[in-house]
């Protein structure tokens, strides 16, 4: 059962609300149209209803509101507009995706591909999809949770009659096994011709709420619309002289003082008035879905609570994935941009590496992480931190979280997943690139090229501390500024601006010094740490002493602060 009580958005511009106090429900077992011409507010109830617009009033499914389920997707299945997701995924994997934004098993991506049909085209890419399928998968993502309601906008726009019939047989069958369906309209023919019930808009407000039935009788053919104190009577009237008259005019009572008269014209029904001496309020041509129609008592409407007026709709955050670990890995090896982002990042790293060799004036550690004078970075580095900053900037460019395409929720376990993830991609992306240049300086200029070995524990620490420096400073500036270019540009700005202003902030003569730090600790410690440790802790203070060491410590503790400032700003304001 799905309720909506008062819905109204919020005004914009001095303009009137597209939707204004809008009262219906939605029955289990039945298909609902939310039926209007463009403009009427069809979209914005929608919207109003899954809590993604501003506005007042309160919609109930099966009894609670959307932000009181605390597995929505596995009570309300959504379609509007096209799939979201990036292009080159395959159908497979977008499903496999938003298996675990749904918190279900990823079984079930291969059981929604056979119930929607696409079990042929698992492996094409969401780019190469045609309309029709493009609805199928949109379908299949709304039914992996097993949702008891679905709501769908215009669901069969611009679709094959084979298509719309498949479409509707699939809703029809959802419905016949005790769900929820509703769906807008903008055909009232299409609308009578599906659904179970029609629901009317026109200018965001209930103009009728009836069933199929009756809304075809009342709103489908040309009518005569009179309003009279003498209904009865003028419309035995009308009935006697069409008879007489062996003319096919159907005269219908709609309450104790209006008819609608089909097959007849104003001319007639008010000839037979005059001639009768029958007073008329109201007489008019109507046609369609143009005039006002019979609506539902207000006995038989959803009680509305006293309270519900006063409601107020803030738009709540994009979905989280109930599962990030897996969503986020998901994310990255589902696509062919990594693996080809990945072998660019290799091959030019072994390229440079050769070149620098061929002057025999580059250190061991630079060489082996292809790490020229003239290069603010390494490659690995800029790679780490590309893959960190496409890591957010994907989901604000192709967002598979947020039904409306909205903002990536600041979820401290989707982050966290986050910096796991690139994390571990940096660091193997580190190992990979010295192996790569390792193999090719021996395979270029034989095993004699590289010098001795010289504190490679303390060097080895540094490298990965870089890597994952510039994919976290990544990460964090795309989840920011929602931008793949802001968060590449943040990797940039530490070495070409942090760098410098760092250096010059401490240049200077040191007078003193912090060694015996680690004895100082232990003395201060409550647990006792073995001497072994205090290697590792000095190689530590070492990377932080070092100019790009404490500029990538200093922007990721800002960026940090950024995030969580804004996170906690959206927060407050939802």
């Amino acid at each position: 059962m799905l309720q909506a009580i008062g819905l109204t958005s919020a005004p914009r511009r001095d303009l009137p609300p597209a939707v204004d106090d809008l009262t219906f429900e939605a029955r289990p077992g039945q298909l609902t149209a939310l039926l209007g011409a463009p403009g009427s507010g069809r979209t914005t109830a929608l919207r109003l209803m899954l809590e993604l617009e501003p506005g007042r009033g309160v919609t109930y499914f099966r009894g609670r509101p959307l932000h009181q389920l605390a597995h929505p997707a596995r009570e309300v299945g959504t379609l509007l507009g096209d799939v979201p997701g990036h292009p080159v995924r395959t159908t497979r994997g977008q499903l496999k995706l938003m298996c675990a934004v749904a918190g279900v098993p990823v079984s079930r991506a291969e059981e929604m591909l056979e119930v929607v049909g696409l079990s042929g085209v698992a492996d094409q890419r969401l780019g190469t999809l045609s309309l029709g399928m493009d609805r199928r998968l949109g379908l299949a993502a709304a039914l992996l949770g097993d949702p008891h309601t679905l709501v769908l906008d215009e669901p069969a726009e611009g679709l094959s009659p084979r298509e719309n019939a498949w479409l509707y047989g699939l809703l029809r069958g959802h419905a016949d096994h005790g769900g929820t369906v509703l769906c807008t309209f903008a055909d009232p023919k299409e609308a009578a011709r599906v659904a179970d019930r029609v629901v009317t808009l026109d200018g965001g407000r209930l103009v009728a709420d009836q069933d199929a039935t009756a809304f075809a009788r009342t709103r489908l053919r040309p009518r005569v619309a009179v309003a009279t104190p003498h209904a009865a009577r003028l419309g035995a009237l009308v009935s006697r002289e069409a008879r007489a008259a062996q003319r096919s005019v159907e005269v219908v009572a709609e309450d104790g003082s209006h008819l609608s008269v089909y097959g007849s014209s104003c001319a007639e029904v008010g000839e037979t008035a005059f001639r009768n001496g029958v007073l008329l309020h109201r007489l008019a041509d109507e046609v369609g879905d143009t005039g006002p129609s019979v609506t539902v008592p207000p006995q038989e409407r959803p009680e509305r609570p006293p309270s519900s007026p006063s409601l107020p709709i803030a738009p709540r955050p994009a979905r989280t994935p109930l599962r990030p670990l897996r969503y986020e890995l998901r994310r990255l090896l589902g696509v062919r941009s990594t693996f080809l982002l990945a072998a660019g990042v290799l091959a030019s790293s072994a390229v440079l590496a050769v070149l620098l060799a061929r002057s025999g004036q580059t250190e061991p550690p630079r060489l082996l992480a292809a790490w020229p004078a003239l290069l603010p970075l390494p490659p690995a580095a800029l790679g780490a931190g590309l893959f960190g900053a496409l890591a957010f900037g994907d989901e604000y460019r192709y967002p598979a979280l947020a039904a409306d395409r909205g903002t990536v929720p600041r979820r401290l376990g989707l982050l966290l997943a986050k910096l796991v993830v690139t994390a571990a991609t940096a660091l193997l992306l580190a190992a990979l690139a010295v192996g790569v240049d390792h193999q090719a300086l021996r395979l270029v200029y034989g095993a004699g090229v590289m010098g001795p070995a010289r504190d490679w524990l303390g060097l080895g620490a540094g490298w990965a501390a870089l890597t994952v420096g510039c994919a976290w400073a990544g990460l964090l500036a795309a989840g920011i500024f929602r931008a793949t270019s802001a968060g590449l540009a943040a990797v940039l700005a530490v070495p070409v601006v942090v760098v410098p202003l760092l250096r010059r902030a401490v240049a200077g003569h040191s007078v003193r010094s912090v060694a015996g730090l680690p004895d100082r600790l232990r003395d201060l410690a409550w647990v006792r740490w073995p001497h072994a440790l205090d290697h590792w802790l000095l190689a530590a203070l070492h990377l932080v002493a070092e100019p790009v060491g404490a500029a990538l410590a200093l922007s990721l503790a800002v960026l940090v602060c950024a995030y969580l400032l804004t996170g906690l700003r959206a927060r407050a304001r939802w």
